[in-house]
């Protein structure tokens, strides 16, 4: 067999096309839909490298061919220098001109000259028999596609290189899957949408791209991508060896667990209570999951197991295994307390408290137990809310104008 490779401009391509087939029998149908036609397009005008193509050469005087590789690419060149479709409707400028929808005959004349002179690197096999040439079409058909998350590493943007760096956190290579085909980076981009959307929400691919493309400016040393990184190193403290147990649907889980009880529980510290429960968790459940379903202890493991075997990545699914595994979690850990978000008493706080002191000052530090007008007191934490007095009606008390900004100054 002889490999010859030369550069042919489109416009040549275009005029050989009865020449050229581009089904041979070894040859699976066009699959291309309109986006990825459009795509390609877009990538000839824009000068862009595109693959090579490999012809058979069949006969001679006149050149015949056979198409072993680039079939849908060829095929769509015709179709476009044909006029058959268009760029697509959302189509980026290029140069500075506007050519959404547009057909090869309407593009500026710069832009169809361009694709006109356009060279494909197109490798020519001759002297080749029919073993030797589905030798060659099975060895280049063997690559595999490009996985979703394997394009989002090759995109643009502070968005990628951010979660590039997150992919890198030990926790992942505690984990118990690998980084095949950059599954750490997808578990993480998961983590940084699920962070931006404040809880569960859909992380699939089109999400994730959709992410990616919005964020390209992402602030890497902002609130959000600081909280990304704080649950990262709170996971990591609980988890600081290798943790088979860790797969990805549930690493991500133990994420959204994370940041919620960072957010809103007195959770530092208990690092060693998370991986304690998540360790027998995880017996349980794969314990549980070898029984026949209608022998589990739990029914709410049989749901679990389906949230985790089919649309993981939607959000009713996270959102459904975050709830069962909170409640599970605090359901072992009985005294974690909340956080008092809350610093200033609602008003019907405020009338309970009133109405409970009869309207009289409790403080007494300027006055003797003074009555005070609805108008004219305060509501006090008798246990400060910046020493982790809670903003509750047992928490509060009356005090008069005078007494209030004397006890805070003593405190």
């Amino acid at each position: 067999m002889q490999v010859n490779k030369k550069a042919w401009p489109l416009l040549s391509i275009c005029g050989l096309k009865q020449r050229i087939d581009t089904q041979p029998d070894y040859q699976r149908p066009a699959v291309w839909d309109s986006a990825q036609r459009q795509l390609l397009i877009d990538t000839i005008l824009r000068g862009y490298d595109v693959p090579k193509l490999y012809w058979r050469k069949v006969a001679s005087a006149p050149d015949k061919y056979e198409v072993v590789d680039g079939q849908q690419r060829i095929r769509t060149v015709w179709e476009v220098h044909a006029g058959e479709f268009g760029l697509s409707k959302s189509n980026d400028p290029i140069e500075g001109l506007d050519v959404r929808n547009l057909h090869y005959e309407e593009l500026p004349e710069d832009l169809r000259l361009r694709f006109d002179t356009y060279n494909m690197d197109v490798v020519i096999l001759s002297d080749t028999d029919e073993d030797e040439v589905r030798e060659m079409f099975l060895r280049l058909q063997n690559g595999t596609t490009l996985k979703a998350q394997e394009k989002r590493n090759a995109m643009p943007g502070k968005m990628r290189d951010f979660v590039k760096k997150l992919a890198e956190h030990k926790i992942f290579a505690n984990s118990g899957f690998s980084n095949s085909r950059y599954t750490f980076d997808l578990v993480a981009a998961q983590m940084v949408l699920v962070e931006l959307a404040g809880g569960p929400a859909n992380a699939k691919n089109a999400d994730l791209n959709r992410m990616y493309k919005d964020n390209q400016e992402f602030d890497v040393a902002g609130e959000k991508a600081k909280k990304v990184r704080r649950v990262l190193e709170y996971l990591l403290s609980a988890f600081p060896s290798k943790t088979p147990e860790l797969e990805r649907f549930s690493l991500l889980s133990l994420y959204m667990l994370t940041s919620h009880m960072l957010d809103r529980y007195a959770f530092q510290g208990r690092q060693n209570d998370l991986a304690q429960w998540f360790i027998k968790f995880e017996i349980l459940r794969r314990a549980e999951e070898k029984k026949p379903v209608d022998q589990m202890a739990d029914p709410d493991l049989v749901i679990y197991h389906e949230k985790t075997s089919h649309s993981t990545d939607a959000k009713d699914s996270l959102e459904w295994r975050h709830q069962f595994l909170l409640r599970n979690f605090l359901e072992s850990c009985p005294d974690l307390e909340l956080k008092d978000d809350q610093r200033l008493f609602t008003h019907d706080q405020r009338m309970a408290i009133y109405r409970r002191d009869d309207g009289i000052c409790r403080v007494r530090l300027k006055c003797d137990g003074a009555k005070c007008n609805w108008d004219s007191w305060e509501a006090d934490h008798i246990k400060p809310w910046a020493k982790g007095g809670r903003t509750t009606v047992a928490n509060g008390q009356v005090a008069c104008l005078a007494c209030n900004p004397a006890k805070s100054d003593a405190a």
